[in-house]
């Protein structure tokens, strides 16, 4: 007969545990209220035999044996081949019901060591077969994999759909002039002197597009409205701009007011237009501007991080709030060392959504899309050679890496737009050589662009329009930007992809393909499609 030892009492055989089995009224209730915990110091133990080792010892059968495998996980154990993992989840359960005390059993074994912890039985419950192998079947299945919650990323800057391109730049780079030839305007004030635009100028700027014309083309409408890109012209900065100088505060808080920026760079020599620093040189005027940016964030998020510590002091412990105070410390503390510390652009960093919600309510310059826009000569932009391109370039992937370089030519650009029509330009291009084109239509497109514009299309016979409204958004915001009652009452939306409409020809044709589709809320409005809503 095997003897269990307890640390604190007397030894106890396995009769003696029958006994209690007589006493609780069933054997089920013994096997039902206390618990094994398996300890191995040698991994070939043969385990598989140890329940029933276990029940022999006890005057149980093997089918008591069975009983356990439920609870126990026999079963898990096994497939996984593992004794350790085997040995961890061996458990079972007697009890005492006599004197509804805990019992601690020790049993010393050659290969293993059995721990049993004993809790109170209850007669009214005796241990159930049936619960058994229902928990054992469900165990035995395998639970689908979880489903994977993507988390949208948080773009940096204003969640808004009329977003504003600013032209900025040193004076007499050829903001202005660009400016009036985007517009085809004479809004910006151009001048051969420095801060001759005070005040900014603003114009909204058809944004080309093929499908755009392709369907007015098809329906033929009273109406035609492209989609438009807001360009603002912003005076000239200079050294010492952040801290006042030339009107700098001025002109950096309208900076601020833009969501992305055209970076205008003077790389043509001209002893006629003077320049404000004396000579012709593209990398420091870019270094000027891009430090001038970078000083006035630095001020900004100085001032922001003592105001955050300030909250935070009077905040305790105990609520959310009082956390994401301490947390908006911590976050604008890495922003500030970002910036000043590291020198580098608030959109060059990798930046959590929590952490984006905090930059974006600072408004940051550094934080908005830079495409630069390099002011070449005519007859160096015609023949696609100038001594500063490939070091500006260079600049630009030592310091910005991803940002977009666009060379044009502001002299060309206005002697084009003076011929007075597009068939004009179009001759006047042919003679300056097969390759040449006009770059004002590529700055548009990649303005709009870099603003993660994009738009659907509403046509019919009375109008055709474009609706411009950043990437990412759900068909009922999308259909609010023609009207608040089609969010507030949107019932679905009938949409067909551009492609599928020039494919097919037409609406009937789409349909009779099973490419025309009815959406619902959560649909994602992708660019370039032709919708239709139904609201109540």
């Amino acid at each position: 007969m095997s003897r269990w030892v307890t640390p604190s009492g007397p030894a106890i055989d396995t009769k003696s545990l029958s006994l209690l089995a007589v006493r609780s009224r069933s054997r089920e209730a013994v096997l039902g209220s206390i618990t094994f915990r398996v300890s191995c110091t040698n991994v070939d133990t043969d385990f598989g035999t140890l329940p029933v080792r276990m029940m022999n010892d006890l005057g149980a059968d093997v089918d008591d044996a069975a009983l356990l495998l439920g609870p126990l996980r026999w079963s898990l154990a096994l497939r996984s081949r593992s004794s350790i993992s085997y040995c961890n989840s061996l458990s079972s359960v007697f009890a005492n019901s006599a004197s509804h005390s805990v019992t601690t059993l020790q049993r010393t074994h050659t290969h293993t060591k059995l721990f049993a912890a004993a809790a109170a039985a209850s007669t009214s419950r005796p241990f159930s077969t049936s619960r058994c192998a229902t928990a054992k079947s469900h165990r035995l299945n395998k639970m689908p994999p979880k489903k994977q919650v993507v988390v949208e990323k948080i773009r940096l800057g204003r969640p808004s759909n009329n977003l504003k391109m600013g032209i900025v730049g040193l004076p007499n780079v050829g903001k202005s002039s660009l400016f009036n030839v985007i517009a085809k305007c004479d809004l910006g004030k151009s001048a051969n002197f420095p801060y001759a635009t005070i005040e900014p100028e603003e114009a909204r700027v058809p944004v080309p597009d093929e499908r755009f014309l392709w369907l007015c083309e098809q329906y033929k409408p009273k109406s035609e409205v492209p989609a438009f890109l807001t360009c603002i012209d912003i005076a000239g900065l200079t050294a010492g701009a952040s801290t006042g100088a030339g009107l700098g505060n001025a002109f950096l808080s309208n900076v601020r007011s833009v969501d992305g920026i055209f970076q205008v760079v003077r790389a043509f020599d001209d002893a006629e237009v003077i320049h404000v620093e004396g000579d012709v040189n593209p990398l420091r005027d870019m270094e000027i501007i891009s430090t001038e940016l970078r000083l006035k964030d630095t001020e900004w998020i100085e001032k922001a991080l003592d105001n955050a510590k300030k909250t935070a002091r009077s905040a305790g412990n105990v609520s959310l709030e009082d956390k994401r105070r301490k947390e908006e410390v911590a976050i604008i503390e890495k922003l500030l060392k970002h910036v000043a510390e590291d020198n580098k652009d608030v959109r060059k960093g990798d930046w959590n959504n929590t952490e984006v919600e905090v930059i974006n309510n600072l408004q940051l310059l550094t934080a908005k899309p830079v495409i630069y826009l390099v002011n070449l000569s005519e007859r160096d932009y015609v023949r696609k050679k100038n001594k500063w391109l490939p070091k500006i370039k260079q600049w630009i992937d030592d310091n910005n890496p991803g940002d977009l370089l666009i060379p044009f030519s502001v002299a060309l650009e206005e002697r084009l737009l003076a011929l007075g029509s597009p068939e004009a330009e179009a001759e006047e291009l042919k003679t300056l050589g097969d390759n040449v084109t006009g770059a004002l239509g590529k700055i548009t497109k990649a303005g709009y662009d870099g603003l993660d514009l994009i738009r659907y299309f509403t046509a019919g016979p009375d109008e055709v329009r474009a609706w411009s409204f950043r990437r990412g958004l759900k068909a009922p915001d999308a259909a609010g930007i023609i009207h608040g009652d089609f969010k507030a009452k949107f019932v679905c939306g009938e949409v067909m992809s551009f492609e599928d409409l020039k494919e097919f020809g037409n609406e009937a044709a789409v349909k009779a393909n099973g490419k025309y589709r009815q959406i619902g809320r959560n649909y994602e409005v992708q660019d370039g499609e032709v919708c239709y809503w139904k609201h109540g």
